[in-house]
């Protein structure tokens, strides 16, 4: 899972499950299918509602979960509280007894008689809190939504498992308006029309649960563009509200990237299809906030800003949805029993999130400079970018002690580190990895290694990785693994730069037009309601360049009013500037009105920066090369 924080200030026609089924005592086997629709259709006060039949049962109990937690998210989502009017009905149509033992499980008596379950489902994007994640409600790309032109069906917030029926394939009907464009990632087996021919019944199969956890789909006003990258298809489906991008206007960016990937994965083996969900909020009340992507074995879905510049939409969903992608090679496919086995609703986690999220991140970070989509000086910023956030955090931790433990306090607030510090941890390894073969290898290398010895039916043992990877490289990750990853002592990073012929020193760094170093240019005042620029926005060349001062009033951008209310939507945007852009930005300074009316030109600041070294050996600017472009 790939997150991006923008908060710049403090994200019925139910099918009556093809009839009443009398099955034998035996069918309780693993291949009978679990008959389930979901009903587009029948939306009431914003409720889907959903029908499960699982045929008959041999026993007096049994007991149906929606999932506290989802694969990939590493937070508790409790699916369970998204649902309404939970029924338990026998052959004869009657109600049963049904206790519900918590959040997300229900329980129910005398089950031989259980005919079918339905409910109602609530969407989730309706009542975010903002961030999207880590509150109240999932994260954005994990959640569900519910419009009359949009469903974004997360189907494990529809869909649920019986405890003893976890392995058993499962048949998905979705009954929708014939008008809405739809897209999944499920294999659809068949699609039927109603007389009239206003609704269409389409029917998917999963093998088991996993795979409807594992296979998202999106129903609606979706913009669709379908094109080939080599053998893959990729599917790319985008849903902005008010037609502000296109799935055409973002395939170029798509397609580019993703051929870029092919090209820097090589031989690892790939998926012959793959989806791309793209939601874009429009910015409401009721709109997500939580901004990034979740990854699947053959898709991920996107949540991102509507407002955002197309180039910066383009560069950001490079960012995530190559991330995304990448989770192909791990946990996707090198994993742990933790994960091969996932419980929804008590899980474990494996130690290794330094692999799972730090090595895709990295690997994200690391193909675009390797296949020239950015220059070294790029990718130099981004790395440096992630020591400073890295040590914002807790840098003294354990990685292995916070991955297993990542739900709890105090380890649950340092998740997010897995994107710094752990991609950190990833370059680390890659650049031992290179020292230690004289550039021919690096952590692609042992990430093939391990996919072959594994791959995605066949998990490794949490506890014997470090050692195998080091059976399978050099001593001297044994002393890094254990210092630095088991152990709590901080990374020098400058022992790992110098390898590569890099030092932190003065440098000019392009600058954010809101943020610097991470920190907000401007500041708000309760009062008056206002947001005026600080002292800091001097040391943005574009802000000096255009005469602002400090306490200068931001009135408008863009002909929107900004306020205290509004202005972490309104600068969310202006985050998300690129060089080129027409701004109109209106300034208060003392009474008078400032107006700037000017093309937006790449802002820099004076600041430490990753440089080349100039003393810099042959053999260090070797081992970079072969880091860089190997």
């Amino acid at each position: 899972m790939k997150t991006r924080f923008l908060s710049l200030f403090l994200a019925t026609l139910i099918l009556s499950s093809c009839g009443t089924r009398i099955n034998t005592a035996n069918d309780l086997a693993i291949n009978t299918p679990i008959l389930t629709a979901v009903d587009l259709n029948g939306v009431s006060n914003d409720k889907v509602p959903v029908s499960i039949d699982p045929g008959r049962f041999t026993t007096e109990t049994v007991i149906y979960r929606l999932p506290k937690v989802v694969q990939g998210t590493y937070a508790v989502s409790d699916f369970g509280k998204y649902v309404d009017n939970f029924k338990a009905l026998d052959y004869q149509g009657k109600e049963m007894t049904v206790s519900k033992l918590d959040t997300n499980s229900w329980s129910i008596s005398n089950a031989k008689e259980l005919d079918k379950v339905t409910y109602l489902v609530n969407d989730t994007y309706d009542i975010e809190e903002e961030g999207g994640i880590g509150k109240d409600t999932p994260f954005s790309p994990a959640g569900t939504n519910i419009e009359p032109n949009n469903f974004v069906l997360n189907l494990h917030g529809f869909i649920g498992y019986f405890d003893a029926l976890r392995n058993n394939s499962y048949t998905v009907t979705v009954t929708a308006p014939k008008d809405l464009v739809h897209t999944s990632a499920l294999q659809n087996i068949g699609t039927k029309y109603s007389e009239d021919g206003a609704t269409m019944i389409n029917t998917y199969k999963a093998d088991r649960y996993f795979e409807i956890t594992d296979n998202p789909m999106m129903y609606g006003a979706l913009d669709v563009e379908e094109f080939q990258v080599g053998d893959i298809k990729i599917v790319l489906s985008v849903y902005s509200p008010n037609k502000v991008h296109t799935a055409a206007s973002l395939k170029t960016t798509i397609y580019k990237m993703m051929q870029a990937q092919k090209s820097y994965l090589g031989d690892i083996n790939s998926t012959p299809r793959y989806d791309i969900y793209v939601y874009l909020s429009e910015g409401k009340k009721d709109s997500p906030k939580g901004f990034g992507a979740l990854e699947h074995h053959t898709s991920t879905v996107v949540v991102m800003p509507e407002q955002m510049a197309e180039e910066a939409l383009a560069s950001s969903l490079i960012d995530v949805v190559s991330h995304e992608f990448f989770h192909i090679v791990t946990p996707l496919t090198v994993h742990s029993e933790d994960v091969h086995y996932f419980d929804y609703n008590n899980p474990t986690f494996s130690k290794h999130l330094w692999m799972y999220e730090g090595v895709t991140e990295y690997f994200a970070t690391l193909f675009q400079v390797n296949q020239g989509l950015v220059e070294k000086e790029a990718f130099y910023n981004k790395i440096l970018g992630k020591m400073q956030s890295s040590m914002q955090m807790n840098d003294a931790m354990s990685f292995t002690i916070m991955s297993e433990n990542v739900l709890k306090q105090p380890y649950k607030d340092q998740y997010i580190n897995v994107y710094q510090k752990g991609a950190l941890i990833g370059m680390c390894v890659d650049i031992l990895i290179r020292e230690g073969s004289n550039g021919e290898r690096g952590i692609l290398s042992l990430m093939k290694a391990l996919s072959t010895k594994y791959g995605k039916d066949k998990p490794f043992d949490d506890d014997t990785l470090f050692d195998e990877i080091v059976e399978m490289t050099y001593p001297s990750l044994r002393e890094f693994f254990d210092t630095h990853v088991i152990g709590d002592i901080p990374i020098n990073y400058d022992d790992f730069l110098d390898k590569v012929g890099l030092e932190i020193g003065e440098s000019k760094i392009e600058a954010n037009y809101i943020l610097m170093n991470g920190a907000p240019i401007v500041s708000g005042d309760p009062q008056s309601n206002t947001i005026f620029f600080t002292e800091m926005a001097l040391e943005n060349s574009f802000w000096e360049a255009q005469g602002i001062q400090p306490n200068d009033v931001i009135k408008t951008i863009n002909g929107n009013e900004l306020t205290l209310q509004n202005a972490n939507e309104i600068l969310q945007e202006v985050f998300f500037w690129k060089p080129g852009q027409d701004i109109l930005v209106v300034l208060h300074r003392q009474g008078e009105e400032i107006i700037i009316d000017t093309t937006t030109t790449q802002g820099y600041t004076l600041g430490k920066g990753l440089i080349e070294k100039s003393d810099a050996t042959e053999a260090q600017i070797v081992l970079r090369e072969a880091w860089l472009k190997g």
